[in-house]
């Protein structure tokens, strides 16, 4: 959904496929994925693959123990083993592609393109306009036209060009540069009248440490911001206007708890640098497991993501899904790829999948990062597996490093989990994979109560959980 990064990879999760995240960020150089630790909540050891833009071969999950420190291992690279057919076989994968920014490169293809179909309409509509001409001076015209005092077209509140009407002016296209000129396009929505913009984090990576950070409205009003705090392993960032106006309108905050498969959805971005573009489409699935990574090669992001048919390519990251009412109801966050790109690039374009961080979820971060400047994450405390399985999220015999896999005194511990247990539900979702089990954590609060299924020795059990907490993403 916008500004895609290259090049890192995520752990394997059979119910979900890769997704080639977009992000403002300059493509990163391609390596091979460190291992690293996790997670307390749900850790393992990443595979080992070299970084692509969209186009690599999954290469496997290490079976050895995870860390069940922070932070997680990177994302395996590539989405699909085929190169990006979709019929290989399936993995957790995600590549980023830095959007164009204005100027030269894919701005200028794109522009003309652009000009060769006006070019070409404009004599399509002249050779009309002949053929009409003569004909009107044979047989006369039977063409009817709308009366000049008609009054203005009424766009009601509830139709797209209503819902964009108001959203648009709350919307910004987010530029961010590092300090060494790398960098691309993202956007972002206003979520108070203090200045502060929601984005993603992949947004403003490059703009984190002393780079430049800017938000231009609409209007073409651009104001220079600051990174208030991001969130990398929920893939959420808080930006603050300078000098911001008086009159910011945040947008109305929906509830994804409540969204339901074919509910209508409009997505508004700025893909491939084309700023305020606004699509539609429709939920097409809920608590789709999306790993995703920012490109460091360092780090994965999580989320049990609202998928969405509605088009979204490279610079719709950040941006605000809405439902049919105006609401936001998600974050636009990542696509999946067939890793081929448009305008003789290899940057890859939307095939009608698209996921979204649910707002609630996003809500709660960003409040956070306002308050506090840091994320913070719920957990269970206990090392899984990363491995590709089907069967669930296995706590490991041993975590990285030596430490132990379930955490001494923590929220696991209390509850009688193991090494060797093998979780297959958190309350009614089903989980199937490490990967899943993540999502599915840090789409709760610290202190919540949930219920966790596991097998154990060929026997099933439940029992309940008192999440723990987690200040940071180191």
């Amino acid at each position: 959904m916008s500004t895609e990064n290259e090049g890192t990879a995520v752990p394997p999760a059979p119910s979900a496929p890769p997704v080639p995240v977009d992000a403002p960020a300059a493509p990163a150089p391609q390596a091979q994925a460190p291992q690293g630790p996790y997670g307390q909540d749900a850790q393992g050891q990443a595979p080992q693959g070299q970084g692509a833009s969209g186009d690599a071969g999954h290469t496997g999950v290490s079976s050895s123990a995870p860390d069940p420190s922070w932070p997680p291992p990177p994302p395996p690279t590539a989405p699909y083993g085929d190169g990006g057919s979709g019929t290989g076989p399936g993995g957790w994968g995600s590549s980023y592609q830095p959007a164009p920014k204005s100027g030269r490169g894919r701005g200028g293809l794109v522009a003309a393109v652009l000009v060769a179909a006006l070019v070409a309409g404009g004599l399509g509509g002249g050779l009309g306009y002949v053929l009409a001409k003569g004909n009107d001076e044979s047989t006369g015209s039977t063409t009817v036209s709308a009366s000049a005092n008609g009054g203005d077209v009424k766009r009601d509140p509830g139709t797209t060009a209503g819902v964009a009407a108001k959203a648009l002016p709350s919307t910004v296209t987010i530029e961010a540069e590092s300090t060494s000129g790398e960098g691309g396009t993202g956007t972002g929505f206003v979520f108070d009248k203090q200045g502060h913009i929601v984005t993603n984090n992949h947004v403003v990576a490059d703009a984190v440490d002393g780079g430049k950070l800017t938000a231009t409205f609409p209007t073409g009003k651009k104001y220079d911001a600051e990174v208030v705090g991001h969130a990398q392993g929920y893939d959420v960032a808080v930006i603050k206007l300078k000098d911001a106006p008086s009159d910011l309108k945040p947008l109305t905050l929906g509830d994804s708890d409540k969204v339901a498969v074919g509910d209508s959805t409009i997505a508004i971005g700025a893909p491939f640098g084309l700023s305020d573009t606004v699509t539609t489409g429709i939920i097409s699935a809920k608590n789709r497991p999306v790993a995703s990574s920012d490109g460091s090669g360092s780090q994965a992001s999580y989320m049990s993501a609202l998928q969405t048919d509605a088009s979204i390519n490279p610079g719709n990251s950040g941006g605000p899904l809405l439902d049919a009412q105006g609401n936001v109801i998600g974050i636009n966050s990542a696509i999946q790829s067939t890793g081929n790109g448009g305008f003789g690039t290899g940057q890859s374009g939307s095939i009608g999948l698209g996921f979204a961080i649910p707002i609630n979820q996003a809500k709660y971060v960003a409040q956070e990062l306002i308050k506090n400047g840091k994320p913070v994450y719920a957990k269970i405390g206990a090392s899984v597996s990363l491995d590709d399985s089907s069967e669930g999220a296995q706590i490991t015999d041993q975590g990285a490093g030596g430490a132990a896999p379930v955490e001494p005194g923590g929220p696991a511990a209390k509850a009688g989990l193991k090494p060797g247990d093998v979780i297959t539900k958190l309350d009614d979702r089903v989980i199937d994979s490490g990967p899943t089990l993540i999502g599915e954590i840090w789409t709760h609060q610290p202190g919540d109560k949930v219920t966790i299924t596991y097998e154990r020795g060929g026997r099933q059990h439940t029992v309940e959980v008192t999440l723990g907490s987690r200040v940071g993403d180191n």
